[in-house]
Formats: C-alpha cells, structure tokens, sequence
C-alpha cells in the first residue's frame, strides 16, 4: 500500500492518460521530477510483478511503490538534481530484467531543427526522425521520432516490447506534431512499428515514413537500420562535379527484377558492370529501387521512401551495389517518385487519422488513371519528406542523378480527369502550383548541394521550360524524356517500309521542337509495358530485316539530337553495334557538344518520303568535327546522290550493315567519298554513296 505523502504528488488524471494510453506528453509525468527538496520518478510496467529503483550513485535500491495495479510504480527519492539511475523489473514468468528509463533522456531535437522542418527547409531531417541507433549520455539505444500531428498518442512496439503500445508511449514535441522517444539497450536489425491511437480511440500500426530499411514481402514491418557505410568513391564524386549537361550520357536502363534474385545487390552489380563495360555506357539508370509491395508495379509504388528494398539483400549491400558501380566508372540514375503514393493500411495514406500525406481536397487527393494518392505539396512538412529524400538517395547513396517519372500528373490538377472531377487553383488554371514549387526547391537545393548531379523529367505534356533555369522561369531540370521522339519513331519503324513515305512527317517532326528543352531520347521499359513486345519484335520483315531495323532504329537514335536511353533487353546480341556507337558517341564531339542547339543540326534532305531516307549534317564547333549521316529506311538498297557543305573528303566512320554487326555490307561501297562540283540538295556540292536497305551511314568530313 502507497504512502499517503506518495499519493498526494502524484497527478493522477495525468496517470490515468498513460495507464490507458492516450497520453501525448508521458515524459512529464514518467522519468525524474524535482519536488520540493526530493525527486518522484514514476514508471509504468504493465507486465511487471515488482519494480525496483537503483540509483548507483546514491547507494540507492529500493522496491517501487505500486501506484496503480495496471502496472504504475513510483519512488520518492529524498535528494534532487541530475543522477543516474535504472530499474530492476521482475516480470510475470519471474525473470528479472534491468531497465535504463527512456524517460531519463532529453529530445534530440533542438529549436533550430523543429524550426526548419515546420518551414519545410530541413534537408536532412532523415537524421532525426526515423528510427537511429544512437549513444546519449554512454548508453546504447535507439531514437525514435515520427511526425503524426492529429494523433491522440503514438507508441513505438516491436518484438522488444512484445509489440505493446502501452510501453514506450512517445512525447509529442510542443505542437509540432512530432512524437519522439530514445530507447536504450536495443538497436539494428530489431523490428518495430508505431502505434497510433486516435482521439475516437481506433488504434492501428504504421510503417516508419523514414525507415531505412524494410521486411521483405509480405511482411512489412520498419527495421531498425543506418547508412554508416565505407565508401571507395571519393574521386568519382570529385570527378562528378565537372559534369556538364553538354557532355555525352547514353544511359542503359535496368529493372533489378529481372535478374535471378539469389544473385543480391552484389551479384546483379557484377552482371550490369560486365554488360556495361562491354557495350559502352555512361551510366546505368535503376528502376524505383525504394521499397514496395506490389511487384507488378515495377517498383513505382513506392511504400517505404528511404529503404532500398530488401528483395536483393541489405541497405549496405545496396550501398556496396552503387560503390561498384563507381569503381567501374558507370554512373547511377535511380528512378524516384514523388509524385504519388500507394493506399496501403500500414503505409502513409490516413497517417495519424487525417489527410496528413495526401491533398485533403477530395478532388485533388487521387488521381483517375491510377490507384494511387496525390502528396500535399502544400503543407511544408509533406514537402520537406520529398526533398529530404530525394536528397537522402543522393548524400547517402551517392546516387548521380534522379529521374523522376509521371510529372505531368504532378503539374496538372485535371491531369486524367474529367469536366467536375478536379479542382482548380487560386487562379482557376489546371496547373498544381504547390508541386511546381516543389519541384523548383527541389531542383534548386540538390543542385546547389551537390554540383554535377542530374535530374530527368518524364513529362509527356506541351508544359514550357520544362529544363530552363529557375531565374528562367523554367522548372530546372536538367534533361527531359523526349517522349514525343519515342512515340513517333516507333510508330514509324513498325510499318513495312513499303508504307512508310506516307508517315514519313514521324521522322522530321521532332527537329520542331528540339531546342525547347535539354532532351534524353528514350527507348525505355514502357515499350515493352505497352504490348509485352521488345522494340525488335515490333519490327516488321523477316529475322534479318528485323535486326536490320533495330541497327538502324539504334544508330539513328545515336545521330539524332538528344542524350541516348535504352532499356535492358533491348540491346540483347547487339553488343558489338552498341559498343561502337557508344565509341562513336564519345569521341565524336558533333553527336554532343552543340545537341541543345540549333547550329548542332541541319537538314541535307527531309524530303523525300517516296525514297524513304535522311540525310542530316551533324556539327561540332569547328568545320573538322562535321559528320553527315545517311539513314535508308527503305526496304531496297538505293544509290543515293547526297548535297554537302564543302568540298574534299568524306570518310565512313559508321556503318550498321556492317558484317561485325550482323550485317551484309556491300562489298563496291568504298571508305571515303569525295565531293564534287554541283549543285544538289541546295549545296555547291554532293558526293554519290551506295546505302544498304534499312541502314545508317555516318561519314566524317576530313577537308580538303
């Protein structure tokens, strides 16, 4: 039976909130508290049998007070000031256990952090909230923090306390909606969640939002993980800051699900290095590696931000992945999405009861086409998650780039949905201004961090300055996909070559707009998503028109204007066609330097759709970079009468019927041509060339 002095310091409506476990400040009431010249520590065990208090430095060791029998315990300890001390915890089976109090340590938060992250400027609070092993006063433990504003009371379980969210009951942090607790004695690999409670009472589990590390599938509990790895590529990174946006980027797309998954991170980063080093690359660029549920998405869905998925091994394992890849001098884009989120019960959707991740307006909160949620771009703590994470890949993953898919969804308000569906802004547009300013901070903080890294929007839509400067009034990125390319050149090459002069506008179209954004020509993963087909097996013709086609359709993409794309699979027994390409590619500065400009390009021939070939001029900055490209998508070989710009030598650097690419190049068609007087093509001269059906010449000008 307790004290009668013990009773009356006691708050006891205060301890009836954490008792039944709807308490947002247990720490005012749980831990050390100074009264009067004597310090009350209180506790709360609800499978204990008997608790004892030990203070080592006081000579202290006294049972605990049963306050209440739902497992409260209290001590009046007659000194006051700091001291360590800990607790003796005799459980029901008998076992004794002893406790560091979590309710003995400050937050590691201080005004400064709560500060910026309610501004939405705090770029590493991944540092803080979250799960991070850590050591406070010389003891061992694990911070914990979420952001879960409208929560009743939110409670970390795991297998460490029986996933009891009656024991480690978190303090919420003034008002910022931020709960936080530091439990000592455990740390990595252990598994946990958070409870929340709302103000009607349901409890339910969630995820970590900024959990480092994930269950595998099905199972979905956070991990308690960090990023401490021993990194090998400092001169890469140093290197990497001398990127410029003129320099070649030919990028070979990789779903990791395609590869065996007893191979692991290790195993799939020795496969893509050996295929990359053989072909030519710059850099590789990985599918939403973030983790996810549903593996038919493909990784889109993103469920955990700042996990890699566990399907290939560890978070240092994919640390490792991207390390080797550096060793090798491959670069690594990831796919991120930000632009939406999947409605699972353990995830961000109904975080703590309210719209907290998702857009409240119910006409903004889903979108039509897909099955996902649309991020609250508006409120500054949803839009610090993203840039955080986004910069989390980069800093800690040392990502060289993000491709982020699907932004025309997040530009536009109406994007997918009908007349009544959507809800315009301030303005009465279409356009979502909150996302258009995320993006920009976005583009603008990462790039300003971290010099050379590169960021790829897949944007379908006509919106303007999509890769401009922000001081231009563009969004900043720094390459777009040119998906509008894509689509016409693969609705072209589809067609036997006997009809197409009559699409012939497919091919020419692009050059309209091929200055209006920095471009990436992508032949990507959503070819063969659109009708399970590879871009050869679109081809029409027999298996060598077939091949012919895509060596053409290859090395007209290699000659067109914009940085190179191609998804894994598509380059499958074209190695030896892709490593000269990309050979081609590098030390030819007409195929870069000038790519984003008007004086890189010009038109030979255009127009001649009944022929079914091009002709095009492609320049570097001086006269002894030109190179002039022939490209025959006629089903017959042809003897073509080519316009040039200057008099002297043309030698043949490229030729994709080349026999050592599978090809049946003409054995009468010479190495070097030489111009004569006359006018053609609208030039003072022109030289006269043999081209082999469906192929790709590209010669270099050598003067006079």
């Amino acid at each position: 039976m307790m004290t009668n002095k013990l009773y009356k310091l006691m708050n006891w409506p205060r301890i009836e909130e954490i008792i039944y476990s709807e308490s947002k400040r247990p720490g005012e009431v749980l831990g050390a508290h100074q009264v009067g010249t004597s310090t009350l520590i209180q506790a709360f065990f609800p499978r204990a049998k008997r608790v004892s208090l030990c203070v080592p430095s006081l000579d202290y060791d006294k049972n605990m007070e049963l306050a209440d029998e739902d497992g409260f315990y209290a001590a009046l300890v007659p000194t006051y000031g700091k001291f360590d001390y800990y607790f003796l915890v005799k459980d029901v089976d008998g076992e004794s256990v002893k406790v560091i109090d979590p309710y003995s340590f400050d937050s590691v938060f201080d005004e400064k952090d709560l500060e910026r992250f309610s501004k939405g400027i705090h770029y590493s609070v991944y540092r803080l909230l979250g799960a991070h092993p850590r050591e406070i006063k010389g003891v061992k433990g694990v911070s914990f923090a979420v952001w879960a504003p409208m929560a009743q009371r939110v409670s970390v379980v795991g297998d460490f306390n029986n996933w009891d969210g009656r024991i480690h009951q978190m303090n919420l942090l003034k008002d910022t909606g931020i709960f936080e607790i530091f439990i000592p004695g455990i740390g990595k690999g252990e598994k946990y969640k958070f409870e929340i409670k709302l103000r009607d009472g349901l409890t339910y589990l969630k995820c970590d939002p900024y959990a480092f590390c994930s269950e595998l599938r099905p199972a979905d509990a956070s991990v308690i993980s960090d990023t401490d790895f021993l990194w090998h590529d400092s001169e890469w990174l140093k290197k990497r800051t001398e990127f410029k946006n003129a320099d070649p980027l030919s990028v070979y797309e990789v779903y990791l699900g395609s590869f065996p998954a007893d191979l692991g991170y290790k195993g799939i980063a020795d496969k893509i290095i050996e295929h990359v080093k053989d072909t030519g690359y710059t850099h590789v660029e990985i599918m939403p590696v973030m983790e996810y549920t549903d593996d038919s998405c493909l990784g889109f869905d993103t469920s955990c931000f700042y996990a890699p998925t566990a399907r290939y091994g560890t978070p240092s394992e994919f640390a490792e992945f991207i390390d080797k890849l550096h060793a090798a001098g491959i670069g690594v884009i990831l796919d991120w999405a930000p632009s939406h989120f999947p409605r699972l019960l353990h995830g961000l959707s109904d975080f703590d009861g309210s719209k907290l991740y998702e857009n409240p307006d119910p006409k903004r909160m889903s979108y039509n086409d897909i099955d996902a949620l649309r991020f609250n771009y508006s409120r500054f703590e949803v839009s610090n998650f993203l840039i955080a994470n986004g910069l989390f890949w980069i800093e800690r993953y040392h990502a060289d780039g993000l491709r982020i898919p699907s932004v025309s969804r997040m530009l536009y308000l109406d994007y997918g949905k009908g007349d009544g569906e959507w809800s315009p802004n301030m303005y009465g547009g279409n356009e979502d201004l909150d996302a258009i300013e995320f993006i920009k901070h976005f583009n603008s903080i990462s790039h300003k961090r971290n010099p050379g890294i590169i960021t790829i929007a897949e944007e379908n839509s006509a919106y303007p300055k999509v890769t401009a400067a922000l001081d231009d009034e563009g969004l900043g990125f720094d390459f777009k996909w040119n998906i509008g390319w894509t689509n016409d050149f693969v609705d072209y090459i589809k067609f036997d070559p006997y009809f197409r002069a009559h699409h012939h506008n497919d091919l020419t179209f692009s050059m309209i707009y091929a200055y209006s954004d920095r471009f990436i020509l992508p032949l990507s993963h959503d070819l063969i998503c659109q009708d399970g087909m590879s871009l050869v097996q679109k081809m029409p013709g027999d298996e060598f028109d077939k091949n012919a086609n895509l060596r053409l359709s290859l090395a007209y993409m290699y000659s067109h204007p914009g940085r190179k794309h191609i998804f894994m699979g598509e380059d499958d027994g074209f190695n030896p066609l892709l490593k000269a390409l990309n050979e081609l590619y590098l030390k030819e500065p007409a195929l870069s330097v000038l790519d984003d400009y008007s004086d890189g390009f010009e038109w030979i021939n255009c127009i001649s759709p009944e022929k079914c070939y091009l002709s095009f001029l492609r320049k570097g900055e001086n006269d002894k970079d030109l190179l002039l490209v022939v490209a025959n998508f006629a089903g017959i070989d042809q003897k073509l009468k080519i316009g040039v710009p200057f008099p002297g030598t043309y030698k043949e650097i490229f030729n994709s019927d080349d026999v050592k690419f599978g090809g049946n190049k003409q054995s009468s068609n010479k190495r070097s041509r030489k111009a004569s007087t006359g006018e053609w093509d609208g030039r003072q001269y022109f030289t006269k060339i043999d081209i082999s059906k469906l192929s790709l010449i590209i010669y270099k000008f050598m003067g006079e």
